[in-house]
């Protein structure tokens, strides 16, 4: 394997481990501790296993087309002779030469498609190969579009002149009126599909090279991923493409300020409709020139074909294509999509290649391909994330008065097919809303509700007893897709809905001002009620409030056409109507990960602690129909010595009071005292920063106003400045620049502070992602064991829906395994932050004498429980902490 320097023995194994699992076509679990270079590991030994397999395709095909060039008569004879007769015995109803004949036309086609995919390699390799080293190409084009761009100015500057003396400012009026309209609608079975490429055909019809998918979570660690490969021996030559969403692509700054994700997307296809509608008639053309804006000058297919190469041409993240799409004036989300097929390392978040409609819309195939999903610790949970919805009443009603309003202004002007779509997305809307005992025509804040508790049915019952089991909602669904409604209606709230558009004139303005009214009680219903929430949610509820209500229950619909037995509908009554809720919660990840296991020619889940890993193989691969024997699972220990990490788990404190932190016996204060205690010990000892991690942010809350009222605190801040992880996201970078600038000040001025003390959540923001490498995380202590709410109406489902369909392993039952990986996926996603490199150091506090039972013990990272020592009393644990 190709590596920039000396790879550790454990990264050699993890390559050769990597390429037998890639060569063999297996789905491989690796888990490589973070600090080990995973990401280095998965790159050199992916792009070497894929350039032997090209190299090896290469071969296999030069072999097939050698007879050709040798000429004709060596090629008759053998083959007549060598494989028709072998055959032929077998078969005794044809003849030899029918046989014979058959064969020679498969090797015959064979041959003609592997020559046509030579000579479309060989016109892309030109293609790249001009651009590499002609940079004149690059000027003619950038030359080009300054042209072009001055002329698009200079006649937009006459329309600007002509209009102010025309002053036909009522007739723009009623245009803007037109985009609010919906275009005739002609379902999927009645649209014959017409497809007229036209010239480009050869070009967008390309065959998808051989590839691997790699994706992890965030845009941030595929930034970081892209530039590992750029610094890696396959940097210069790989064709890589980054995809992203729009909000992350998109270059047109006025489609960029709408912000909210789902605008974005609807804007921007609403403009591509516009570009592709035929422009038909006379007047159609007139109305297309007065809106000229309505067409994103970005999506123009000769710049994106433009961005295409030069993406293909050198490994590029996120940042640097925005940056070349704005400059080439091409659009890098479609740029970047059509570079897909002759790509050979596509990187992409997680959602796009696990959520079907958004995979096949961004026309990615999987067949046969390499799929590498990293960091997935938490990929049960992220599937189940992805495809499960929620709707809030107010959202329910708000959507429905839109709707109404949005028909009744435009019955006159709508087909029949539109209205009869629109009317079942109202009857479903008025369901909804009874499901949850309110009614669609009042205030949702206002309606109290008698019964509140949270019931879960089947989809089926729930579809039965809402009665719109009639409905066929896969058509329902699919109209909101194609016809776009729900940007229509944002544009239609926009206009008239918004107290800002009162301006309008006399006659419009007592027309709408009761939809006006009533969305603005709705707002402050939805503000009164938001404020017990937490400032995550509030955050989430502006992002929802920006956009229509109905996007979010499209998303409920389709989540709804889910098969019965693979989840459930939770609807959750509170207070009001407008506080209450429908869920769709899926129990069954594997069916949607099912498809991508049978596609692909191998999956590889990786990550820096997978442990335990029996769940990915009993909830994902062996749900979703995978061969045990088609498993390959590995893991590696850590590149630190022995001695530089001391992990030990502690059963009593300082005066002897057994530590079990159970919802029963946490609260008590002398469980409260013996914590500060221990911590008030290891803050003398150990240098630096300390990371204590709690089981939740009620019980952090907790602990740390009892140490205030005892003076505790006090008595802890002698020794380091302490630091609470805050519940707001955008804190918490703050938040660690203060913390490691206090270790870096305290380090330096060598006083009585040695450092600063970290009070953290399992879970939370600090315990995924975040590095405390060195000085940062000295020690890293976890108080009691982070069990998830067994209460909770979702969790009680998933542990209902495991206990009926999976088997018992080792005894025990499903959903107590269940609860125990969870617990322990958490733990060690939190202990595993300290140690980040070959020589950092650390050691490790486990608070808490359950963590010694052999169940819970073994599902530790092996490279950590090799090394953990259990200590009954708290002196010999401080002794050798000491040490």
């Amino acid at each position: 394997f190709p590596f920039p320097y000396t790879p550790y023995l454990i990264q050699e194994q993890f390559m050769a481990a990597l390429y037998g699992a890639l060569e063999a076509g297996r789905v491989g679990i690796f888990e490589s501790p973070t600090g080990t270079g995973k990401s280095l590991s998965l790159i050199c030994g992916a792009l070497a296993w894929l350039r032997d397999f090209e190299q090896k395709k290469q071969e296999e095909e030069a072999r097939l087309l050698a007879p050709e060039e040798s000429g004709q008569e060596g090629k008759e004879c053998p083959a007549s002779a060598g494989p028709g007769h072998s055959e032929s015995q077998g078969t005794a109803e044809e003849p030899d030469w029918v046989t014979a004949f058959v064969q020679k036309k498969e090797e015959r086609d064979l041959v003609d498609r592997l020559k046509e995919e030579q000579i479309r390699r060989k016109k892309r390799e030109d293609r790249l190969e001009k651009i590499r080293s002609n940079v004149q190409l690059k000027y003619a084009a950038k030359r080009k579009r300054s042209e072009e761009d001055e002329t698009k100015r200079l006649l937009q500057l006459s329309k600007e002149v002509l209009s102010e003396g025309a002053g036909d400012a009522l007739e723009q009026l009623d245009h803007n009126e037109e985009e609010l309209i919906l275009a005739e609608y002609e379902s999927d079975e009645e649209k014959k599909v017409v497809s007229g490429l036209g010239e480009d055909d050869d070009d967008l019809e390309e065959e998808h090279v051989t590839k691997i998918y790699y994706c992890s979570r965030t845009h941030s660690q595929l930034s970081q991923f892209v530039r590992e490969v750029q610094k890696s021996p396959f940097g210069k030559d790989t064709r890589l493409v980054s995809l992203g969403s729009r909000q992350n692509l998109c270059v047109n700054e006025e489609v960029r300020r709408l912000g909210a994700l789902q605008l974005i997307n609807d804007r921007c296809m609403e403009m591509q409709k516009n570009k592709h509608e035929k422009k038909s008639d006379e007047e159609n053309e007139e109305k297309k020139r007065r809106v000229s804006r309505t067409i994103c000058p970005f999506y123009s297919y000769e710049q994106m074909q433009f961005l295409r190469d030069e993406v293909l041409v050198e490994v590029k993240d996120i940042e640097q294509l925005v940056a070349l799409g704005r400059e080439t004036k091409a659009c890098p989300y479609y740029g970047s999509r059509y570079a897909i097929s002759a790509a050979q390392l596509v990187v992409l978040p997680y959602q796009m290649l696990l959520h079907e409609p958004t995979r096949n819309a961004a026309g990615i195939k999987l067949k046969d391909q390499v799929v590498i999903i990293d960091e997935a610790h938490n990929l049960i949970d992220t599937i189940t994330c992805i495809h499960s919805a929620e709707v809030s009443g107010s959202q329910l009603c708000c959507a429905h008065s839109q709707l109404l309003q949005y028909m009744e202004r435009y019955r006159k002007r709508l087909k029949a097919k539109n209205l009869m779509y629109i009317k079942q997305i109202l009857y479903l809307l008025e369901q909804f809303v009874a499901m949850l005992g309110g009614n669609v025509n009042q205030n949702p804040s206002c309606q109290a509700l008698s019964q509140t508790g949270t019931v879960l049915k089947s989809i089926n019952d729930f579809l039965f007893q809402s009665h719109i089991d009639n409905i066929n909602l896969f058509k329902v669904q699919r109209y909101c897709e194609k016809s776009l409604i729900s940007r229509k209606l944002f544009g239609f709230v926009e206009r008239y809905g918004s107290p800002a558009s009162a301006v309008k004139s006399n006659k419009e303005n007592e027309k709408l001002s009761g939809l006006q009214n009533f969305l603005l009680t709705l707002q402050q219903g939805a503000d009164k009620e938001d404020t017990p929430q937490s400032p995550v949610m509030e955050a989430e509820h502006d992002q929802v409030r920006t956009a229509s209500p109905l996007m979010q229950i499209e998303g409920f619909l389709s989540a709804l056409t889910n098969a019965n037995q693979d989840g459930r509908v939770i609807i959750n009554r509170q207070g009001t109507v407008g506080q209450s809720s429908l869920k769709f919660l899926l129990l069954n990840p594997a069916v949607h990960f099912a498809k991508v296991v049978e596609e692909c020619r191998a999956v590889i889940i990786a990550g820096g602690t997978m442990q335990p890993v029996a769940d990915f193989r009993e909830q994902l691969l062996s749900c979703a129909g995978v061969d045990p024997a088609r498993v390959v699972e590995f893991s590696c220990g850590h590149v630190i010595p022995p001695e530089n990490i001391l992990p030990i788990i502690l059963c009593s404190g300082p005066s002897n009071q057994q530590l079990e932190f159970t919802y029963l016996t946490r609260n008590m204060p002398q469980m409260m005292d013996e914590t500060g205690r221990i911590l008030c010990n290891l803050c003398n000892v150990v240098p630096g920063g300390v990371v204590c991690f709690f089981p939740s942010y009620e019980y952090e809350k907790q602990v740390y106003a009892h140490w205030e009222k005892t003076g505790l605190l006090t008595r802890l801040a002698v020794k380091k400045k302490i630091f609470q992880e805050p519940k707001k996201a955008n804190q918490v970078e703050q938040v660690l620049v203060e913390y490691a600038k206090c270790i870096k000040r305290c380090s330096q001025a060598g006083g009585q502070m040695t450092g600063a003390l970290l009070l953290s959540v399992v879970g939370g923001k600090m315990s995924e992602g975040i590095n405390f490498s060195d000085d940062l995380g000295r020690c890293v202590i976890m108080v009691g064991m982070p069990y998830p709410n067994i209460k909770s109406p979702e969790l009680q489902e998933k542990m209902t829906w495991l206990d009926k369909t999976m088997p018992r392993a080792a005894g025990q039952a499903p959903s107590r395994v269940l609860i125990e990986n969870l617990c322990m996926k958490a733990v060690n996603q939190s202990i595993g932050r300290a140690i980040r490199h070959q020589k950092d150091f650390a050691s490790i506090l486990l608070l808490d004498h359950r963590y010694a039972r052999p169940a819970i013990f073994n599902r530790l990272p092996q490279w950590i429980r090799e090394r953990t020592q259990v200590k009954p009393a708290f002196g010999a644990a401080f002794a050798e902490l000491r040490k």
